[in-house]
């Protein structure tokens, strides 16, 4: 009698020698990814390494021109996202899935049903999505629109139609981005459950830590090629860094290494404004920010972040307290706030922060028009752009190219360095870091700590805490609209501002 040999898993998910090109650019090339059921498997690399060309083969939306995609070890032949949803291939992307004018319950099945037909009980599916936000510790409304939320609670929509539709290989772009410390716990132990009931995970995260403490493999694409995968038991955070950008990656900043000034450039005194559906989203808040300091804000999405940010700015209206800039109080006008020396970078990107369709110079040129008259300067414009480019490393073809062109990592280097360049006094950051490579999150760090060491006084909106650690002089927590702690950072720790995000002051 001889023992039995173990059974390999089966293979749920694999790309073989995959190419992917657009117009000359190769995207892919001879990828090759495999995921078993049973597994979580991490897939890692830069703003452009292919992961998002690679995951659009996977469910349906691109074809290759070369290579193959296997489903439980078959060849299939996907023509779109509905041939991957019926081979149970889900993912929730970084760039959302949802109509903006339908309720939470509405965008989860449309176009699908789980109980078949056409016909909808809104009651009954809000009380599915309902119970099912509740098995996932996501405090979202079923009944409220898509408008009305937050980026985060947006996201929380995409993962909660994903597992709404009992997907068997989900694909997850980034999920633990708006989650306290103790709700990513909770959402790693979901998926390792999923793992162990069968399920294939695909994980994609640009936080190494939490890569380590879910995943089983790790796939780490460099430039559109497999750079190798690794079993996550045999790897470092370190290691695979190096594997992502191809050298040492030492990140910049962090409080302690520059000086904080006694100006206060930026206070808000008993500040209280409602959201998008009336209801209060700030209370009371009372910050104060000097000249060379970095103040991080931390908590869960959806808790007066938002509003917060746009109350500074002045897209918001105040409904009690005063905002000073400084030490001019401020009426509630944009403009108002850009003279007095405001630098804005907003959590969305492409929506808020640039206008997608025109170039580099002329989003410069949006900011600069009130102080600079109506009179266009061509060639000012085109080297003040290329100035920019250089100055902050900014990878693109030249002062011509369309923002929308641009990957997320050099968008939000553009944003930020547009407005470090318009001679801010106060800088309020919205998550800075939210999608981005490790390579382009050093960038980002690399620039805001610069921004202090220069003077500025900074604001850092996020709801990753490990940028917030890693640059903030002092830590202040907003929950339901209301500060619930302000500490020094050297007096922080993880799970202390964790308790506070969800709603426990501090002692």
């Amino acid at each position: 009698m001889t023992d039995a040999t173990p059974e390999a898993p089966s293979l749920a998910l694999a790309a073989r020698s995959v190419t992917k090109r657009f117009r000359g650019v190769v995207a892919n090339d001879r990828v090759d990814f495999e995921v078993a059921a049973g597994e979580v498997h991490a897939l890692l690399g830069e703003n452009g390494a292919g992961k998002t060309t690679l995951c659009n083969v996977l469910t349906g939306l691109y074809r290759p021109e070369e290579g193959y995609v296997e489903v439980g070890g078959r060849p299939v032949r996907m023509h779109s996202p509905h041939d991957a949803h019926e081979a149970g291939i889900f993912m929730v992307h970084q760039q959302f899935r949802l109509v903006q004018s339908l309720s939470v319950a509405e965008n989860v099945v449309l176009g699908w049903s789980r109980h078949g037909g056409t016909w909808f009980a809104p009651r009954r599916v809000e009380r599915e999505v309902a119970a099912l936000a509740e098995q996932y510790r996501m405090d979202i409304a079923p009944q409220a629109k898509i408008w009305q939320l937050s980026v985060g609670e947006q996201q929380r929509v995409e993962i909660l139609k994903a597992l709404y539709r009992g997907a068997r290989i989900l694909i997850m772009d980034e999920p633990t981005a708006v989650l306290t410390p103790q709700e990513v716990d909770q959402l790693v132990g979901t998926l390792r459950e999923m793992a162990r009931s069968g399920s294939a995970v695909v994980f994609i995260s640009h936080k190494l830590p939490e890569v380590l403490a879910v995943s089983d493999r790790i796939t780490v694409l460099r430039a559109g090629r497999t750079m190798g995968t690794v079993g996550t038991a045999s790897t470092t955070a370190r290691e695979l860094a190096h594997m992502m950008v191809g050298r040492d990656v030492v990140f910049a900043g962090g409080p302690g290494s520059h000086e904080v000034g006694g100006t206060v450039v930026l206070e808000l005194e008993a500040v209280s404004a409602e959201s998008d559906l009336g209801t209060p989203a700030l209370v009371d808040v009372a910050l104060a920010v000097r000249s060379g300091e970095i103040l991080g804000i931390a908590g869960v999405a959806g808790n007066g972040q938002r509003e917060l940010a746009e109350v500074i700015a002045g897209e918001r209206a105040r409904t009690a307290g005063r905002v000073v800039i400084d030490g001019k109080t401020q009426e509630g006008k944009p403009w108002e706030a850009i003279a007095a020396g405001l630098g804005y970078v907003p959590e969305d990107r492409m929506g808020v922060g640039v206008a997608p369709g025109l170039s580099i110079a002329d989003n410069l040129r949006l900011k600069s028009y009130r102080r600079n008259g109506l009179i266009l300067h061509n060639k000012k414009a085109m080297a003040d752009a290329e100035e920019l480019i250089r100055r902050f490393d900014i990878v693109a073809r030249g002062p011509r190219t369309l923002a929308r062109e641009l990957s997320g990592g050099n968008l939000q280097k553009l944003i930020v360095g547009r407005e470090l360049s318009s001679a801010a006094k106060v800088l309020v950051v919205s998550s800075p870091t939210r999608g981005l490579d490790v390579g382009a999150t050093e960038s980002v760090r690399r620039l805001l700590s610069e921004s202090a060491r220069s003077g500025v006084g900074g604001v850092l909106i996020s709801e990753a805490l490990g940028g917030v650690f890693e640059l903030s002089d002092r830590i202040a927590v907003l929950y339901r609209g209301r500060v619930t702690g302000l500490v020094d950072r050297k007096d922080a720790d993880v799970d202390h501002i964790g308790l506070m995000m969800a709603g426990q002051a501090a002692a």
